[in-house]
């Protein structure tokens, strides 16, 4: 393996906020400085999901039990993880979005519980499952954005709801499954509807008040877009006016989607936060000539105004439903030489960016799943007309191929080679733990139009294991994101739709959709330890220490995207958006069901 050097500190890449805590939340920025709690999904403002916690490593982790359990009464996905702030742990759960306060040191009592009361037709609506990925929390708020899109600030110590406002219409098909961000003094928000037509947007809230500040889209004029034509940049040239407008036809910007459900990130030393936009819509790519700016694009943020510094549309006119909101992870690395602000995205499209986060440079794009076919590569010739742009090839255009045409054995499928299940960052190996999938896709397209609150999807699609593997629809790699390589990779039967976790104690944490939490080493790949919960993991392995006493947990409870078929009792094998028949033998594996799982070392 290739070592990689680092900034001074081998903890660099997660202190970026070390010298300017006056510019972000403190109270965050405190409270994720300490391992001992988990204040934010994303572990930190940077997307690491490394733990400096180490009393829990390589050389005992085999030792783990099962400390005690948890059971949120609720069925269907369990995506994201607990917070603990303290001796408080905060639990949350699908639909309906009980959100329960568990004393740790009144082992788990709970201490109060939060039940909104949201329209059950908001269900129907919500694309792949009734997931949630997770709390924030901030200065004494637990901060939640339900699936009706009604964001609540609650105090940590009672329940009571300090405001809460609407951010969408599930009426239109605006729903939510994302987390928040609290940055300085607002919360960062953003919206699904993908498949609705929905015109999608990131807010930001007052997170004293809930009064929105700003709201930019990722389609249509550039005051919507919060775009300044000549300062905001894309591979360092200025995008120009009407930069959106001008790559859709006619109107079709309005039901565009570029929608914002995934994660945020954010670096208080250069005051930007970054996120991704999705798919547009409709997912017929015949119907929506041009490049349909700004979906699929990596955006750079002020998060007090809003205003975009730049932009990197990753796939310009999308063909394949390929989301790019998956986590934006930021390092500090030596790249050419020097010390660089790094920004590294797993994309759906089955490309891994490194890029320059302070000016959008793009650095390298390689392919992360050797199955990716349905582009050669990524243009990286800055003097070509098409610089980084992906290589579409022919055989694997729908476009091409044509509305009412199957266009069969595209890689990746549409779930991605990773979707939303965050991947993680260890500073001590260098290396990226990705959660993925190894799946292909028939694909086909046709004419649909639009209606306000009814699916705008307008394609087919049958999923498959990747041919010519492993047989198995998952895998979970260690990725080099300096030289844009495949470390070791293990194959897993099924995707791999559980957040990593990286620790100081030089393990890595993943679950799998048959129910194993497992622990690797992290710089060889080799399994350390598994254990099989009660269902299908599709959330995040979060880590605390409580009295001096480390311990992993994690959310159980099949569903998500790949588990749709178990959640929801679907049976068609074109239902789920075709996940369904990829996914049917996983009901020989594992059942329904929601609890939070504690592992701890014994005494």
């Amino acid at each position: 393996m290739k070592s990689v050097p680092f900034l001074g500190s081998a903890l660099a890449a997660i202190s970026l906020s070390g010298l300017t805590a006056a510019q972000a939340n403190d109270d965050v920025l405190q409270r994720q400085a300490n391992p001992a709690e988990h204040v934010l999904q994303t572990v930190d403002y940077s997307n690491t999901r490394y733990s400096k916690l180490d009393q829990i490593n390589a050389g005992n982790v085999k030792k783990l039990q099962v400390a005690w359990t948890f059971s949120t009464g609720v069925l269907r996905g369990h995506e994201g993880a607990p917070l603990v702030v303290g001796n408080m742990m905060y639990v949350h759960t699908p639909f309906p979005n009980i959100v329960y306060a568990l004393d740790l040191d009144k082992e788990g009592m709970i201490v109060w519980k939060y039940e909104p009361k949201q329209d059950s037709n908001v269900i129907p609506v919500m694309c792949c499952d009734t997931v949630n990925r997770g709390l924030a929390y901030a200065d004494g708020n637990v901060i939640l954005h339900q699936a009706d899109t009604t964001l609540v600030s609650l105090d940590a110590k009672t329940g009571k709801v300090n405001w809460s406002v609407v951010n969408g219409d599930p009426k239109r098909g605006e729903t939510n499954t994302a987390t928040v961000m609290p940055v300085k003094d607002k919360v960062i928000v953003g919206i699904g509807g993908g498949e609705y037509g929905v015109r999608c947007h990131l807010t930001a809230y007052d997170a004293k008040t809930g009064k929105m500040v700003w709201r930019g889209y990722s389609t249509g004029p550039d005051s919507d877009l919060l775009v300044d034509p000549a300062k905001t940049t894309a591979l360092g040239k200025p995008i120009g006016k009407d930069s959106s407008i001008n790559s859709w036809e006619g109107d079709q910007w309005k039901t565009g989607g570029g929608c914002t459900w995934g994660w945020y990130s954010y670096d208080p030393k250069l005051d930007l936060m970054y996120y991704g936009s999705g798919n547009p819509s409709t997912w017929n790519p015949v119907q929506r000539p041009g490049d349909n700016k700004w979906s699929m694009t990596i955006w750079a943020r002020n998060p007090d105004t809003g205003m975009a510094k730049w932009v990197y549309q990753m796939t310009p006119h999308d063909e394949w439903d390929y989301d790019g909101v998956n986590e934006m992870i930021l390092t500090d690395q030596t790249f050419g030489g020097r010390e660089r602000p790094l920004l590294t995205h797993f994309d759906r499209n089955g490309f891994a960016y490194t890029m320059d986060r302070a000016t959008g440079e793009l650095l390298v794009a390689e392919k992360y799943d050797p199955a990716v076919n349905w582009a050669s590569k990524v243009d990286m010739d800055k003097t070509s007309k098409t610089y980084g742009r992906p290589v579409v090839v022919d055989r694997y255009s729908p476009e091409q191929n044509g509305e009412d045409t199957n266009t069969k054995a595209i890689c990746p499928a549409s779930l991605g080679s990773k979707d939303q299940q965050p991947a993680a960052f260890s500073p001590k190996t260098g290396l990226f733990y990705v959660p993925g999938n190894h799946v292909c896709m028939d694909f086909e397209p046709f004419r649909v139009s639009y209606t306000a609150g009814q699916p705008f999807v307008g394609a087919t699609l049958a999923m498959y294991p990747a041919p010519d593997s492993h047989g198995g629809m998952g895998q979970f790699t260690a990725w080099d994101n300096i030289e844009g390589k495949i470390v070791w990779s293990n194959p897993e039967p099924f995707s791999v739709w559980s957040g990593a976790l990286a620790t100081a104690g030089d393990v890595v944490f993943y679950g799998t959709l048959e129910g194993y939490l497992k622990a690797v080493d992290a710089k060889t790949g080799k399994e350390l330890y598994k254990f099989k919960t009660p269902s299908g993991i599709v959330g995040n392995v979060m880590t605390y220490q409580h009295k001096g006493k480390q311990y992993i947990g994690v959310l159980s409870g099949v569903g998500g995207w790949a588990g749709i078929g178990l959640a929801a009792g679907l049976t068609d094998p074109n239902a789920g958006l075709g996940a369904v028949g990829g996914y049917t033998a996983l009901s020989q594996y594992t059942n329904l069901g929601g609890q939070l799982t504690v592992f701890s070392l014994p005494q």
